[in-house]
C-alpha cells in the first residue's frame, strides 16, 4: 500500500505552518497514520542547510546557489523520510515543497520554471504530491502578516527570502497561481485571505478526497 503525498504552499504570510498543524490535529483525530514536515529542513542535514538559506548574513547568495541548496535539503528528505513514509502507507504532510523552487528561484529568481522542474526531477527520484494546496494571499498582505509575526516581543528580523523586494514576491505569487491554472486536478488554490477556521475548512474538504 503507498500512501498519500500532500504539499501545503503557497506565498509567504498565507499561514502554511497554521494550517498546517490544524490540519495535522483534524487527520490524527481521524486516526489517519501520518508524517509531517517542512522545506526547507526535517532532517539533521536539511536543517543545517536550512540556517544557511534563511540567514539574512548571506546577502551575496546567488539565486543559482540558492536553488542547488535547496534540492540537496529536498534529496535528503525524500530519500531519508517521504520514500519510507509513503511506502509505510502513511500520509506524507510538507510545507513546501518543488512548487516553491519553481515559483521562487524559477519565475521570480529568473531562472526559468522549466530548468527548476528539470533540475528537481532528479532530486526528488521523480516523486511528485498527490495533492498540492496553494494558500493564496496577495503579496502585499502576505507580506503585511510576515512582518507582524516577526514582530512580537523577540523582534525577529525577516529572513533572507521574506526581505526580498514586493516586486519578487508578487512574482512567485503569480508563478503558483499558474501551477493552479495549469494542473486544476492536482493543485487547488486556497484564499488565505480569510478567518483560519474558514480556510481550514477549505483545507479539509481538499484533503478529505485525497486521504
Amino acid at each position: 500500500m503507498r500512501g498519500k503525498f500532500i504539499v501545503i504552499d503557497g506565498p509567504d504570510g498565507g499561514g502554511k505552518t497554521t494550517q498546517t498543524r490544524l490540519l495535522v490535529a483534524y487527520l490524527r483525530s481521524r486516526r489517519v497514520p501520518l508524517i509531517k514536515i517542512r522545506e526547507p529542513g526535517s532532517t539533521r542535514i536539511g536543517e543545517k542547510i536550512r540556517k544557511i538559506i534563511l540567514d539574512p548574513a548571506f546577502k551575496d547568495m546567488s539565486i543559482r546557489t540558492e536553488v542547488f541548496l535547496y534540492m540537496a535539503c529536498r534529496a535528503q528528505l525524500i530519500e531519508e523520510i517521504i520514500k519510507p513514509a509513503l511506502k509505510k502507507g502513511k500520509v506524507v504532510l510538507c510545507e513546501r515543497f518543488l512548487s516553491s523552487s519553481i515559483a521562487y528561484q524559477g519565475r521570480a529568481g529568473g531562472l526559468g520554471e522549466d530548468n527548476i522542474k528539470k533540475v528537481g526531477r532528479l532530486a526528488t527520484d521523480r516523486i511528485e504530491p498527490d495533492m498540492t494546496i496553494i494558500l493564496d494571499i496577495a503579496s502585499a498582505a502576505g507580506l503585511k502578516r510576515v512582518r507582524h509575526r516577526r514582530g512580537g516581543k523577540k523582534k525577529r528580523k525577516l529572513d533572507r527570502i521574506e526581505a526580498r523586494k514586493l516586486a519578487f514576491h508578487r512574482k512567485v505569487r503569480s508563478s503558483f497561481l499558474k501551477m493552479a491554472r495549469l494542473n486544476p486536478a492536482k493543485v487547488k488554490l486556497v484564499n488565505a485571505a480569510g478567518p483560519r477556521p474558514q480556510v481550514q475548512a477549505q483545507v479539509r474538504k481538499i484533503v478529505d478526497h485525497v486521504v
